[in-house]
């Protein structure tokens, strides 16, 4: 039996062991070719060869699904191969991110514990001011107390000095007004209260034959124009109150040039301590 190019070129298309099965066959019918073989033992062969053929067709169909399943599964594997090296990339890229955090956390805690300690030196500065604050304190009511004390001193001896200079006054000034301003006290000059004021100095005396009233006041120092005031306004009640000629007088240890002057035009007779010992 001759077998043809045809059936050499389909006999290549099929997996090996099909093929050698095949060609077994081939041989089997060429041997039975060469006998005498019966009508019905020929068409048994011919079936066989037929079904052989039948599988074969089955079979390389079967080949040519898997083949295609199998280059499937290749495409799908390259692409689950390329899909785990993009998660592998970003594998990594999170451990580096992941270590960027980390050292991120580490510097978060090394500032924090920074800041604590700067809280707690802080805490201890304040608790030092507030001790501070309290020795300040009781410092300042102390001095406060101290100022209290040279305070009620001073006034203490402010006043002396003022009944020092008054009894002073009350000595020499009959005398100096005498000399000076030919002023003469004709009673005893006192303190007194007169028209519900208190008035350091009164007196009655003549003035160019006439009759006066001596209204004063003792100040150390003349050197506010309100202690100008102080006096007219006492002046002006005592004189609406006795109807008679007042003549206002402020004895001083020292007076200011300008408050002096504004004094003089007041009408006020401004007697300094140290004149009565010049003039007398």
């Amino acid at each position: 039996m001759t077998i043809s190019v045809a059936l050499i070129r389909k006999l290549d298309q099929i997996p090996p062991d099909l093929r050698d099965i095949l060609l077994a066959v081939i041989e089997e019918l060429e041997q039975h070719r060469q006998t005498t073989v019966s009508k019905e033992e020929f068409g048994d062969l011919k079936k066989i060869v037929a079904d052989l053929a039948a599988s074969v067709r089955d079979l390389a169909e079967a080949q040519k699904r898997t083949e295609l399943r199998v280059s499937e599964l290749a495409e799908a594997q390259k692409r689950t191969e390329q899909r785990l090296n993009e998660l592998t990339e970003a594998q990594k890229r999170t451990e580096l991110r992941l270590n960027e955090l980390a050292e991120a956390q580490k510097r978060t805690e090394l500032r924090l514990n920074e800041l604590a300690e700067a809280q707690k030196r802080t805490e201890e500065r304040l608790n030092e001011l507030a001790e501070a604050q309290k020795r300040t304190e009781e410092e300042v009511g102390a001095l406060a107390r101290a100022v209290k004390g040279t305070r009620e001193q001073v006034g203490g001896l402010s006043r002396s000095l003022a009944y020092a200079l008054e009894n002073e006054a009350y000595r020499k000034l009959p005398a100096y007004l005498d000399k000076v301003y030919r002023l003469r006290i004709v009673e005893s000059m006192i303190r007194t209260e007169v028209a519900d004021e208190e008035v350091n100095f009164w007196a009655k005396a003549v003035k160019d034959g006439r009759e006066v009233r001596l209204v004063g006041e003792s100040v150390l120092r003349l050197d506010d124009p309100s202690k100008l005031k102080a006096l007219h306004r006492k002046v002006q009640k005592i004189g609406r109150l006795l109807g008679a000629e007042l003549i206002p007088i402020l004895v001083t240890h020292y007076a200011k040039p300008k408050v002096l002057q504004q004094a003089t035009e007041g009408g006020i007779l401004v007697v300094q301590s140290y004149e009565w010992d010049q003039n007398l």
